[in-house]
């Protein structure tokens, strides 16, 4: 058992090795490049495989339009300012401190399958390969909660890039990806499950702001709802969704102002419980120890 924990990437560990530090650093900066390169080319560029149905990111998205289409300048800037921070997060395994290499390296295995998967996702939908698409979509959900529930006392610059940032993409993207996968996604019944499953970005976004006291997962979930909710009134301006994405883009706005500002100030939470005590409790509230 302790050689498979030693052997098993994915391990918790409150230290790593001179080696496997090392690999990390080669492992992560490569895995980022490539999933940044990949997103990057195909916003502008589509396959050149001699495909009709092959279209650009944003291409695909406006091609098959849904209760979930997105609105690709916000969604561009939320990419934008991901990638940069993830850049952020790959400086600490140059750091100097120790505890900083750690921190770093150990996300660092979910982090790099994330970078893998997300390559893999643009791959396929960029080539209306949807189904494929999405079960890779799943596959990275269960990566990054897992990275969230077993990897939770984490720095603010670490947790933001690495953990909170992308498993709110995508959670999104499943629905986004979804929504272009099934048939007639312009159907009465496919609004009427649109119109519902909307609420579930409030839902989702609730539970780790009341639990957790996560406002990065609040702040990153209601600026993808802002890009739903554009998307959808510049599509039907006579609709619900757009209304329900608006919505659920304020509640979760307001909500994360009211858990960030006395976790930056150190006063007294909404919930009960101050900022010192939730740093004091890093296991259960993560973005407070760092």
């Amino acid at each position: 058992m302790d050689r498979f924990h030693q052997m098993n990437p994915f391990a918790k560990r409150d230290s790593h090795s001179a080696r496997s530090v090392v690999w990390y650093k080669i492992l992560t900066l490569a895995s980022w490049v490539l999933s940044v390169v990949v997103t990057v080319y195909y916003t502008f560029e589509a396959p050149n495989d001699g495909k009709y149905h092959h279209d650009t990111i944003w291409g695909q998205n406006h091609r098959h339009p849904s209760g979930f289409s997105l609105n690709s300048l916000i969604t561009s800037i939320y990419w934008i300012v991901l990638f940069i921070l993830q850049l952020g997060y790959i400086s600490h395994l140059f750091s100097s401190k120790t505890e900083s290499i750690n921190a770093a390296c150990s996300v660092g295995s979910h982090f790099i399958v994330n970078n893998l998967l997300h390559f893999a996702f643009v791959m396929l939908f960029v080539r209306s390969h949807f189904v494929w698409a999405e079960i890779l979509l799943l596959l990275n959900f269960a990566n990054l909660t897992s990275l969230y529930f077993r990897h939770s006392a984490h720095p603010r610059l670490v947790h933001l890039p690495a953990v909170s940032g992308p498993l709110a993409w995508t959670f999104v993207a499943i629905y986004w990806n979804g929504a272009i996968m099934v048939p007639h996604q312009n159907s009465l019944v496919a609004r009427i499950f649109a119109n519902i499953f909307v609420w579930s970005i409030l839902g989702y976004g609730l539970f780790f702001i009341v639990i957790y006291k996560d406002y990065t997962m609040g702040l990153a979930l209601s600026v993808l709802s802002a890009s739903l909710g554009v998307a959808q009134f510049l599509r039907q301006i006579i609709a619900l969704q757009w209304i329900f994405a608006f919505t659920i883009m304020a509640v979760l706005f307001v909500l994360t102002v009211l858990v960030a500002v006395p976790a930056w100030t150190g006063r007294q939470g909404p919930w009960g419980g101050s900022a010192e005590r939730q740093q004091a409790d890093a296991e259960r509230a993560p973005l407070l120890s760092g």
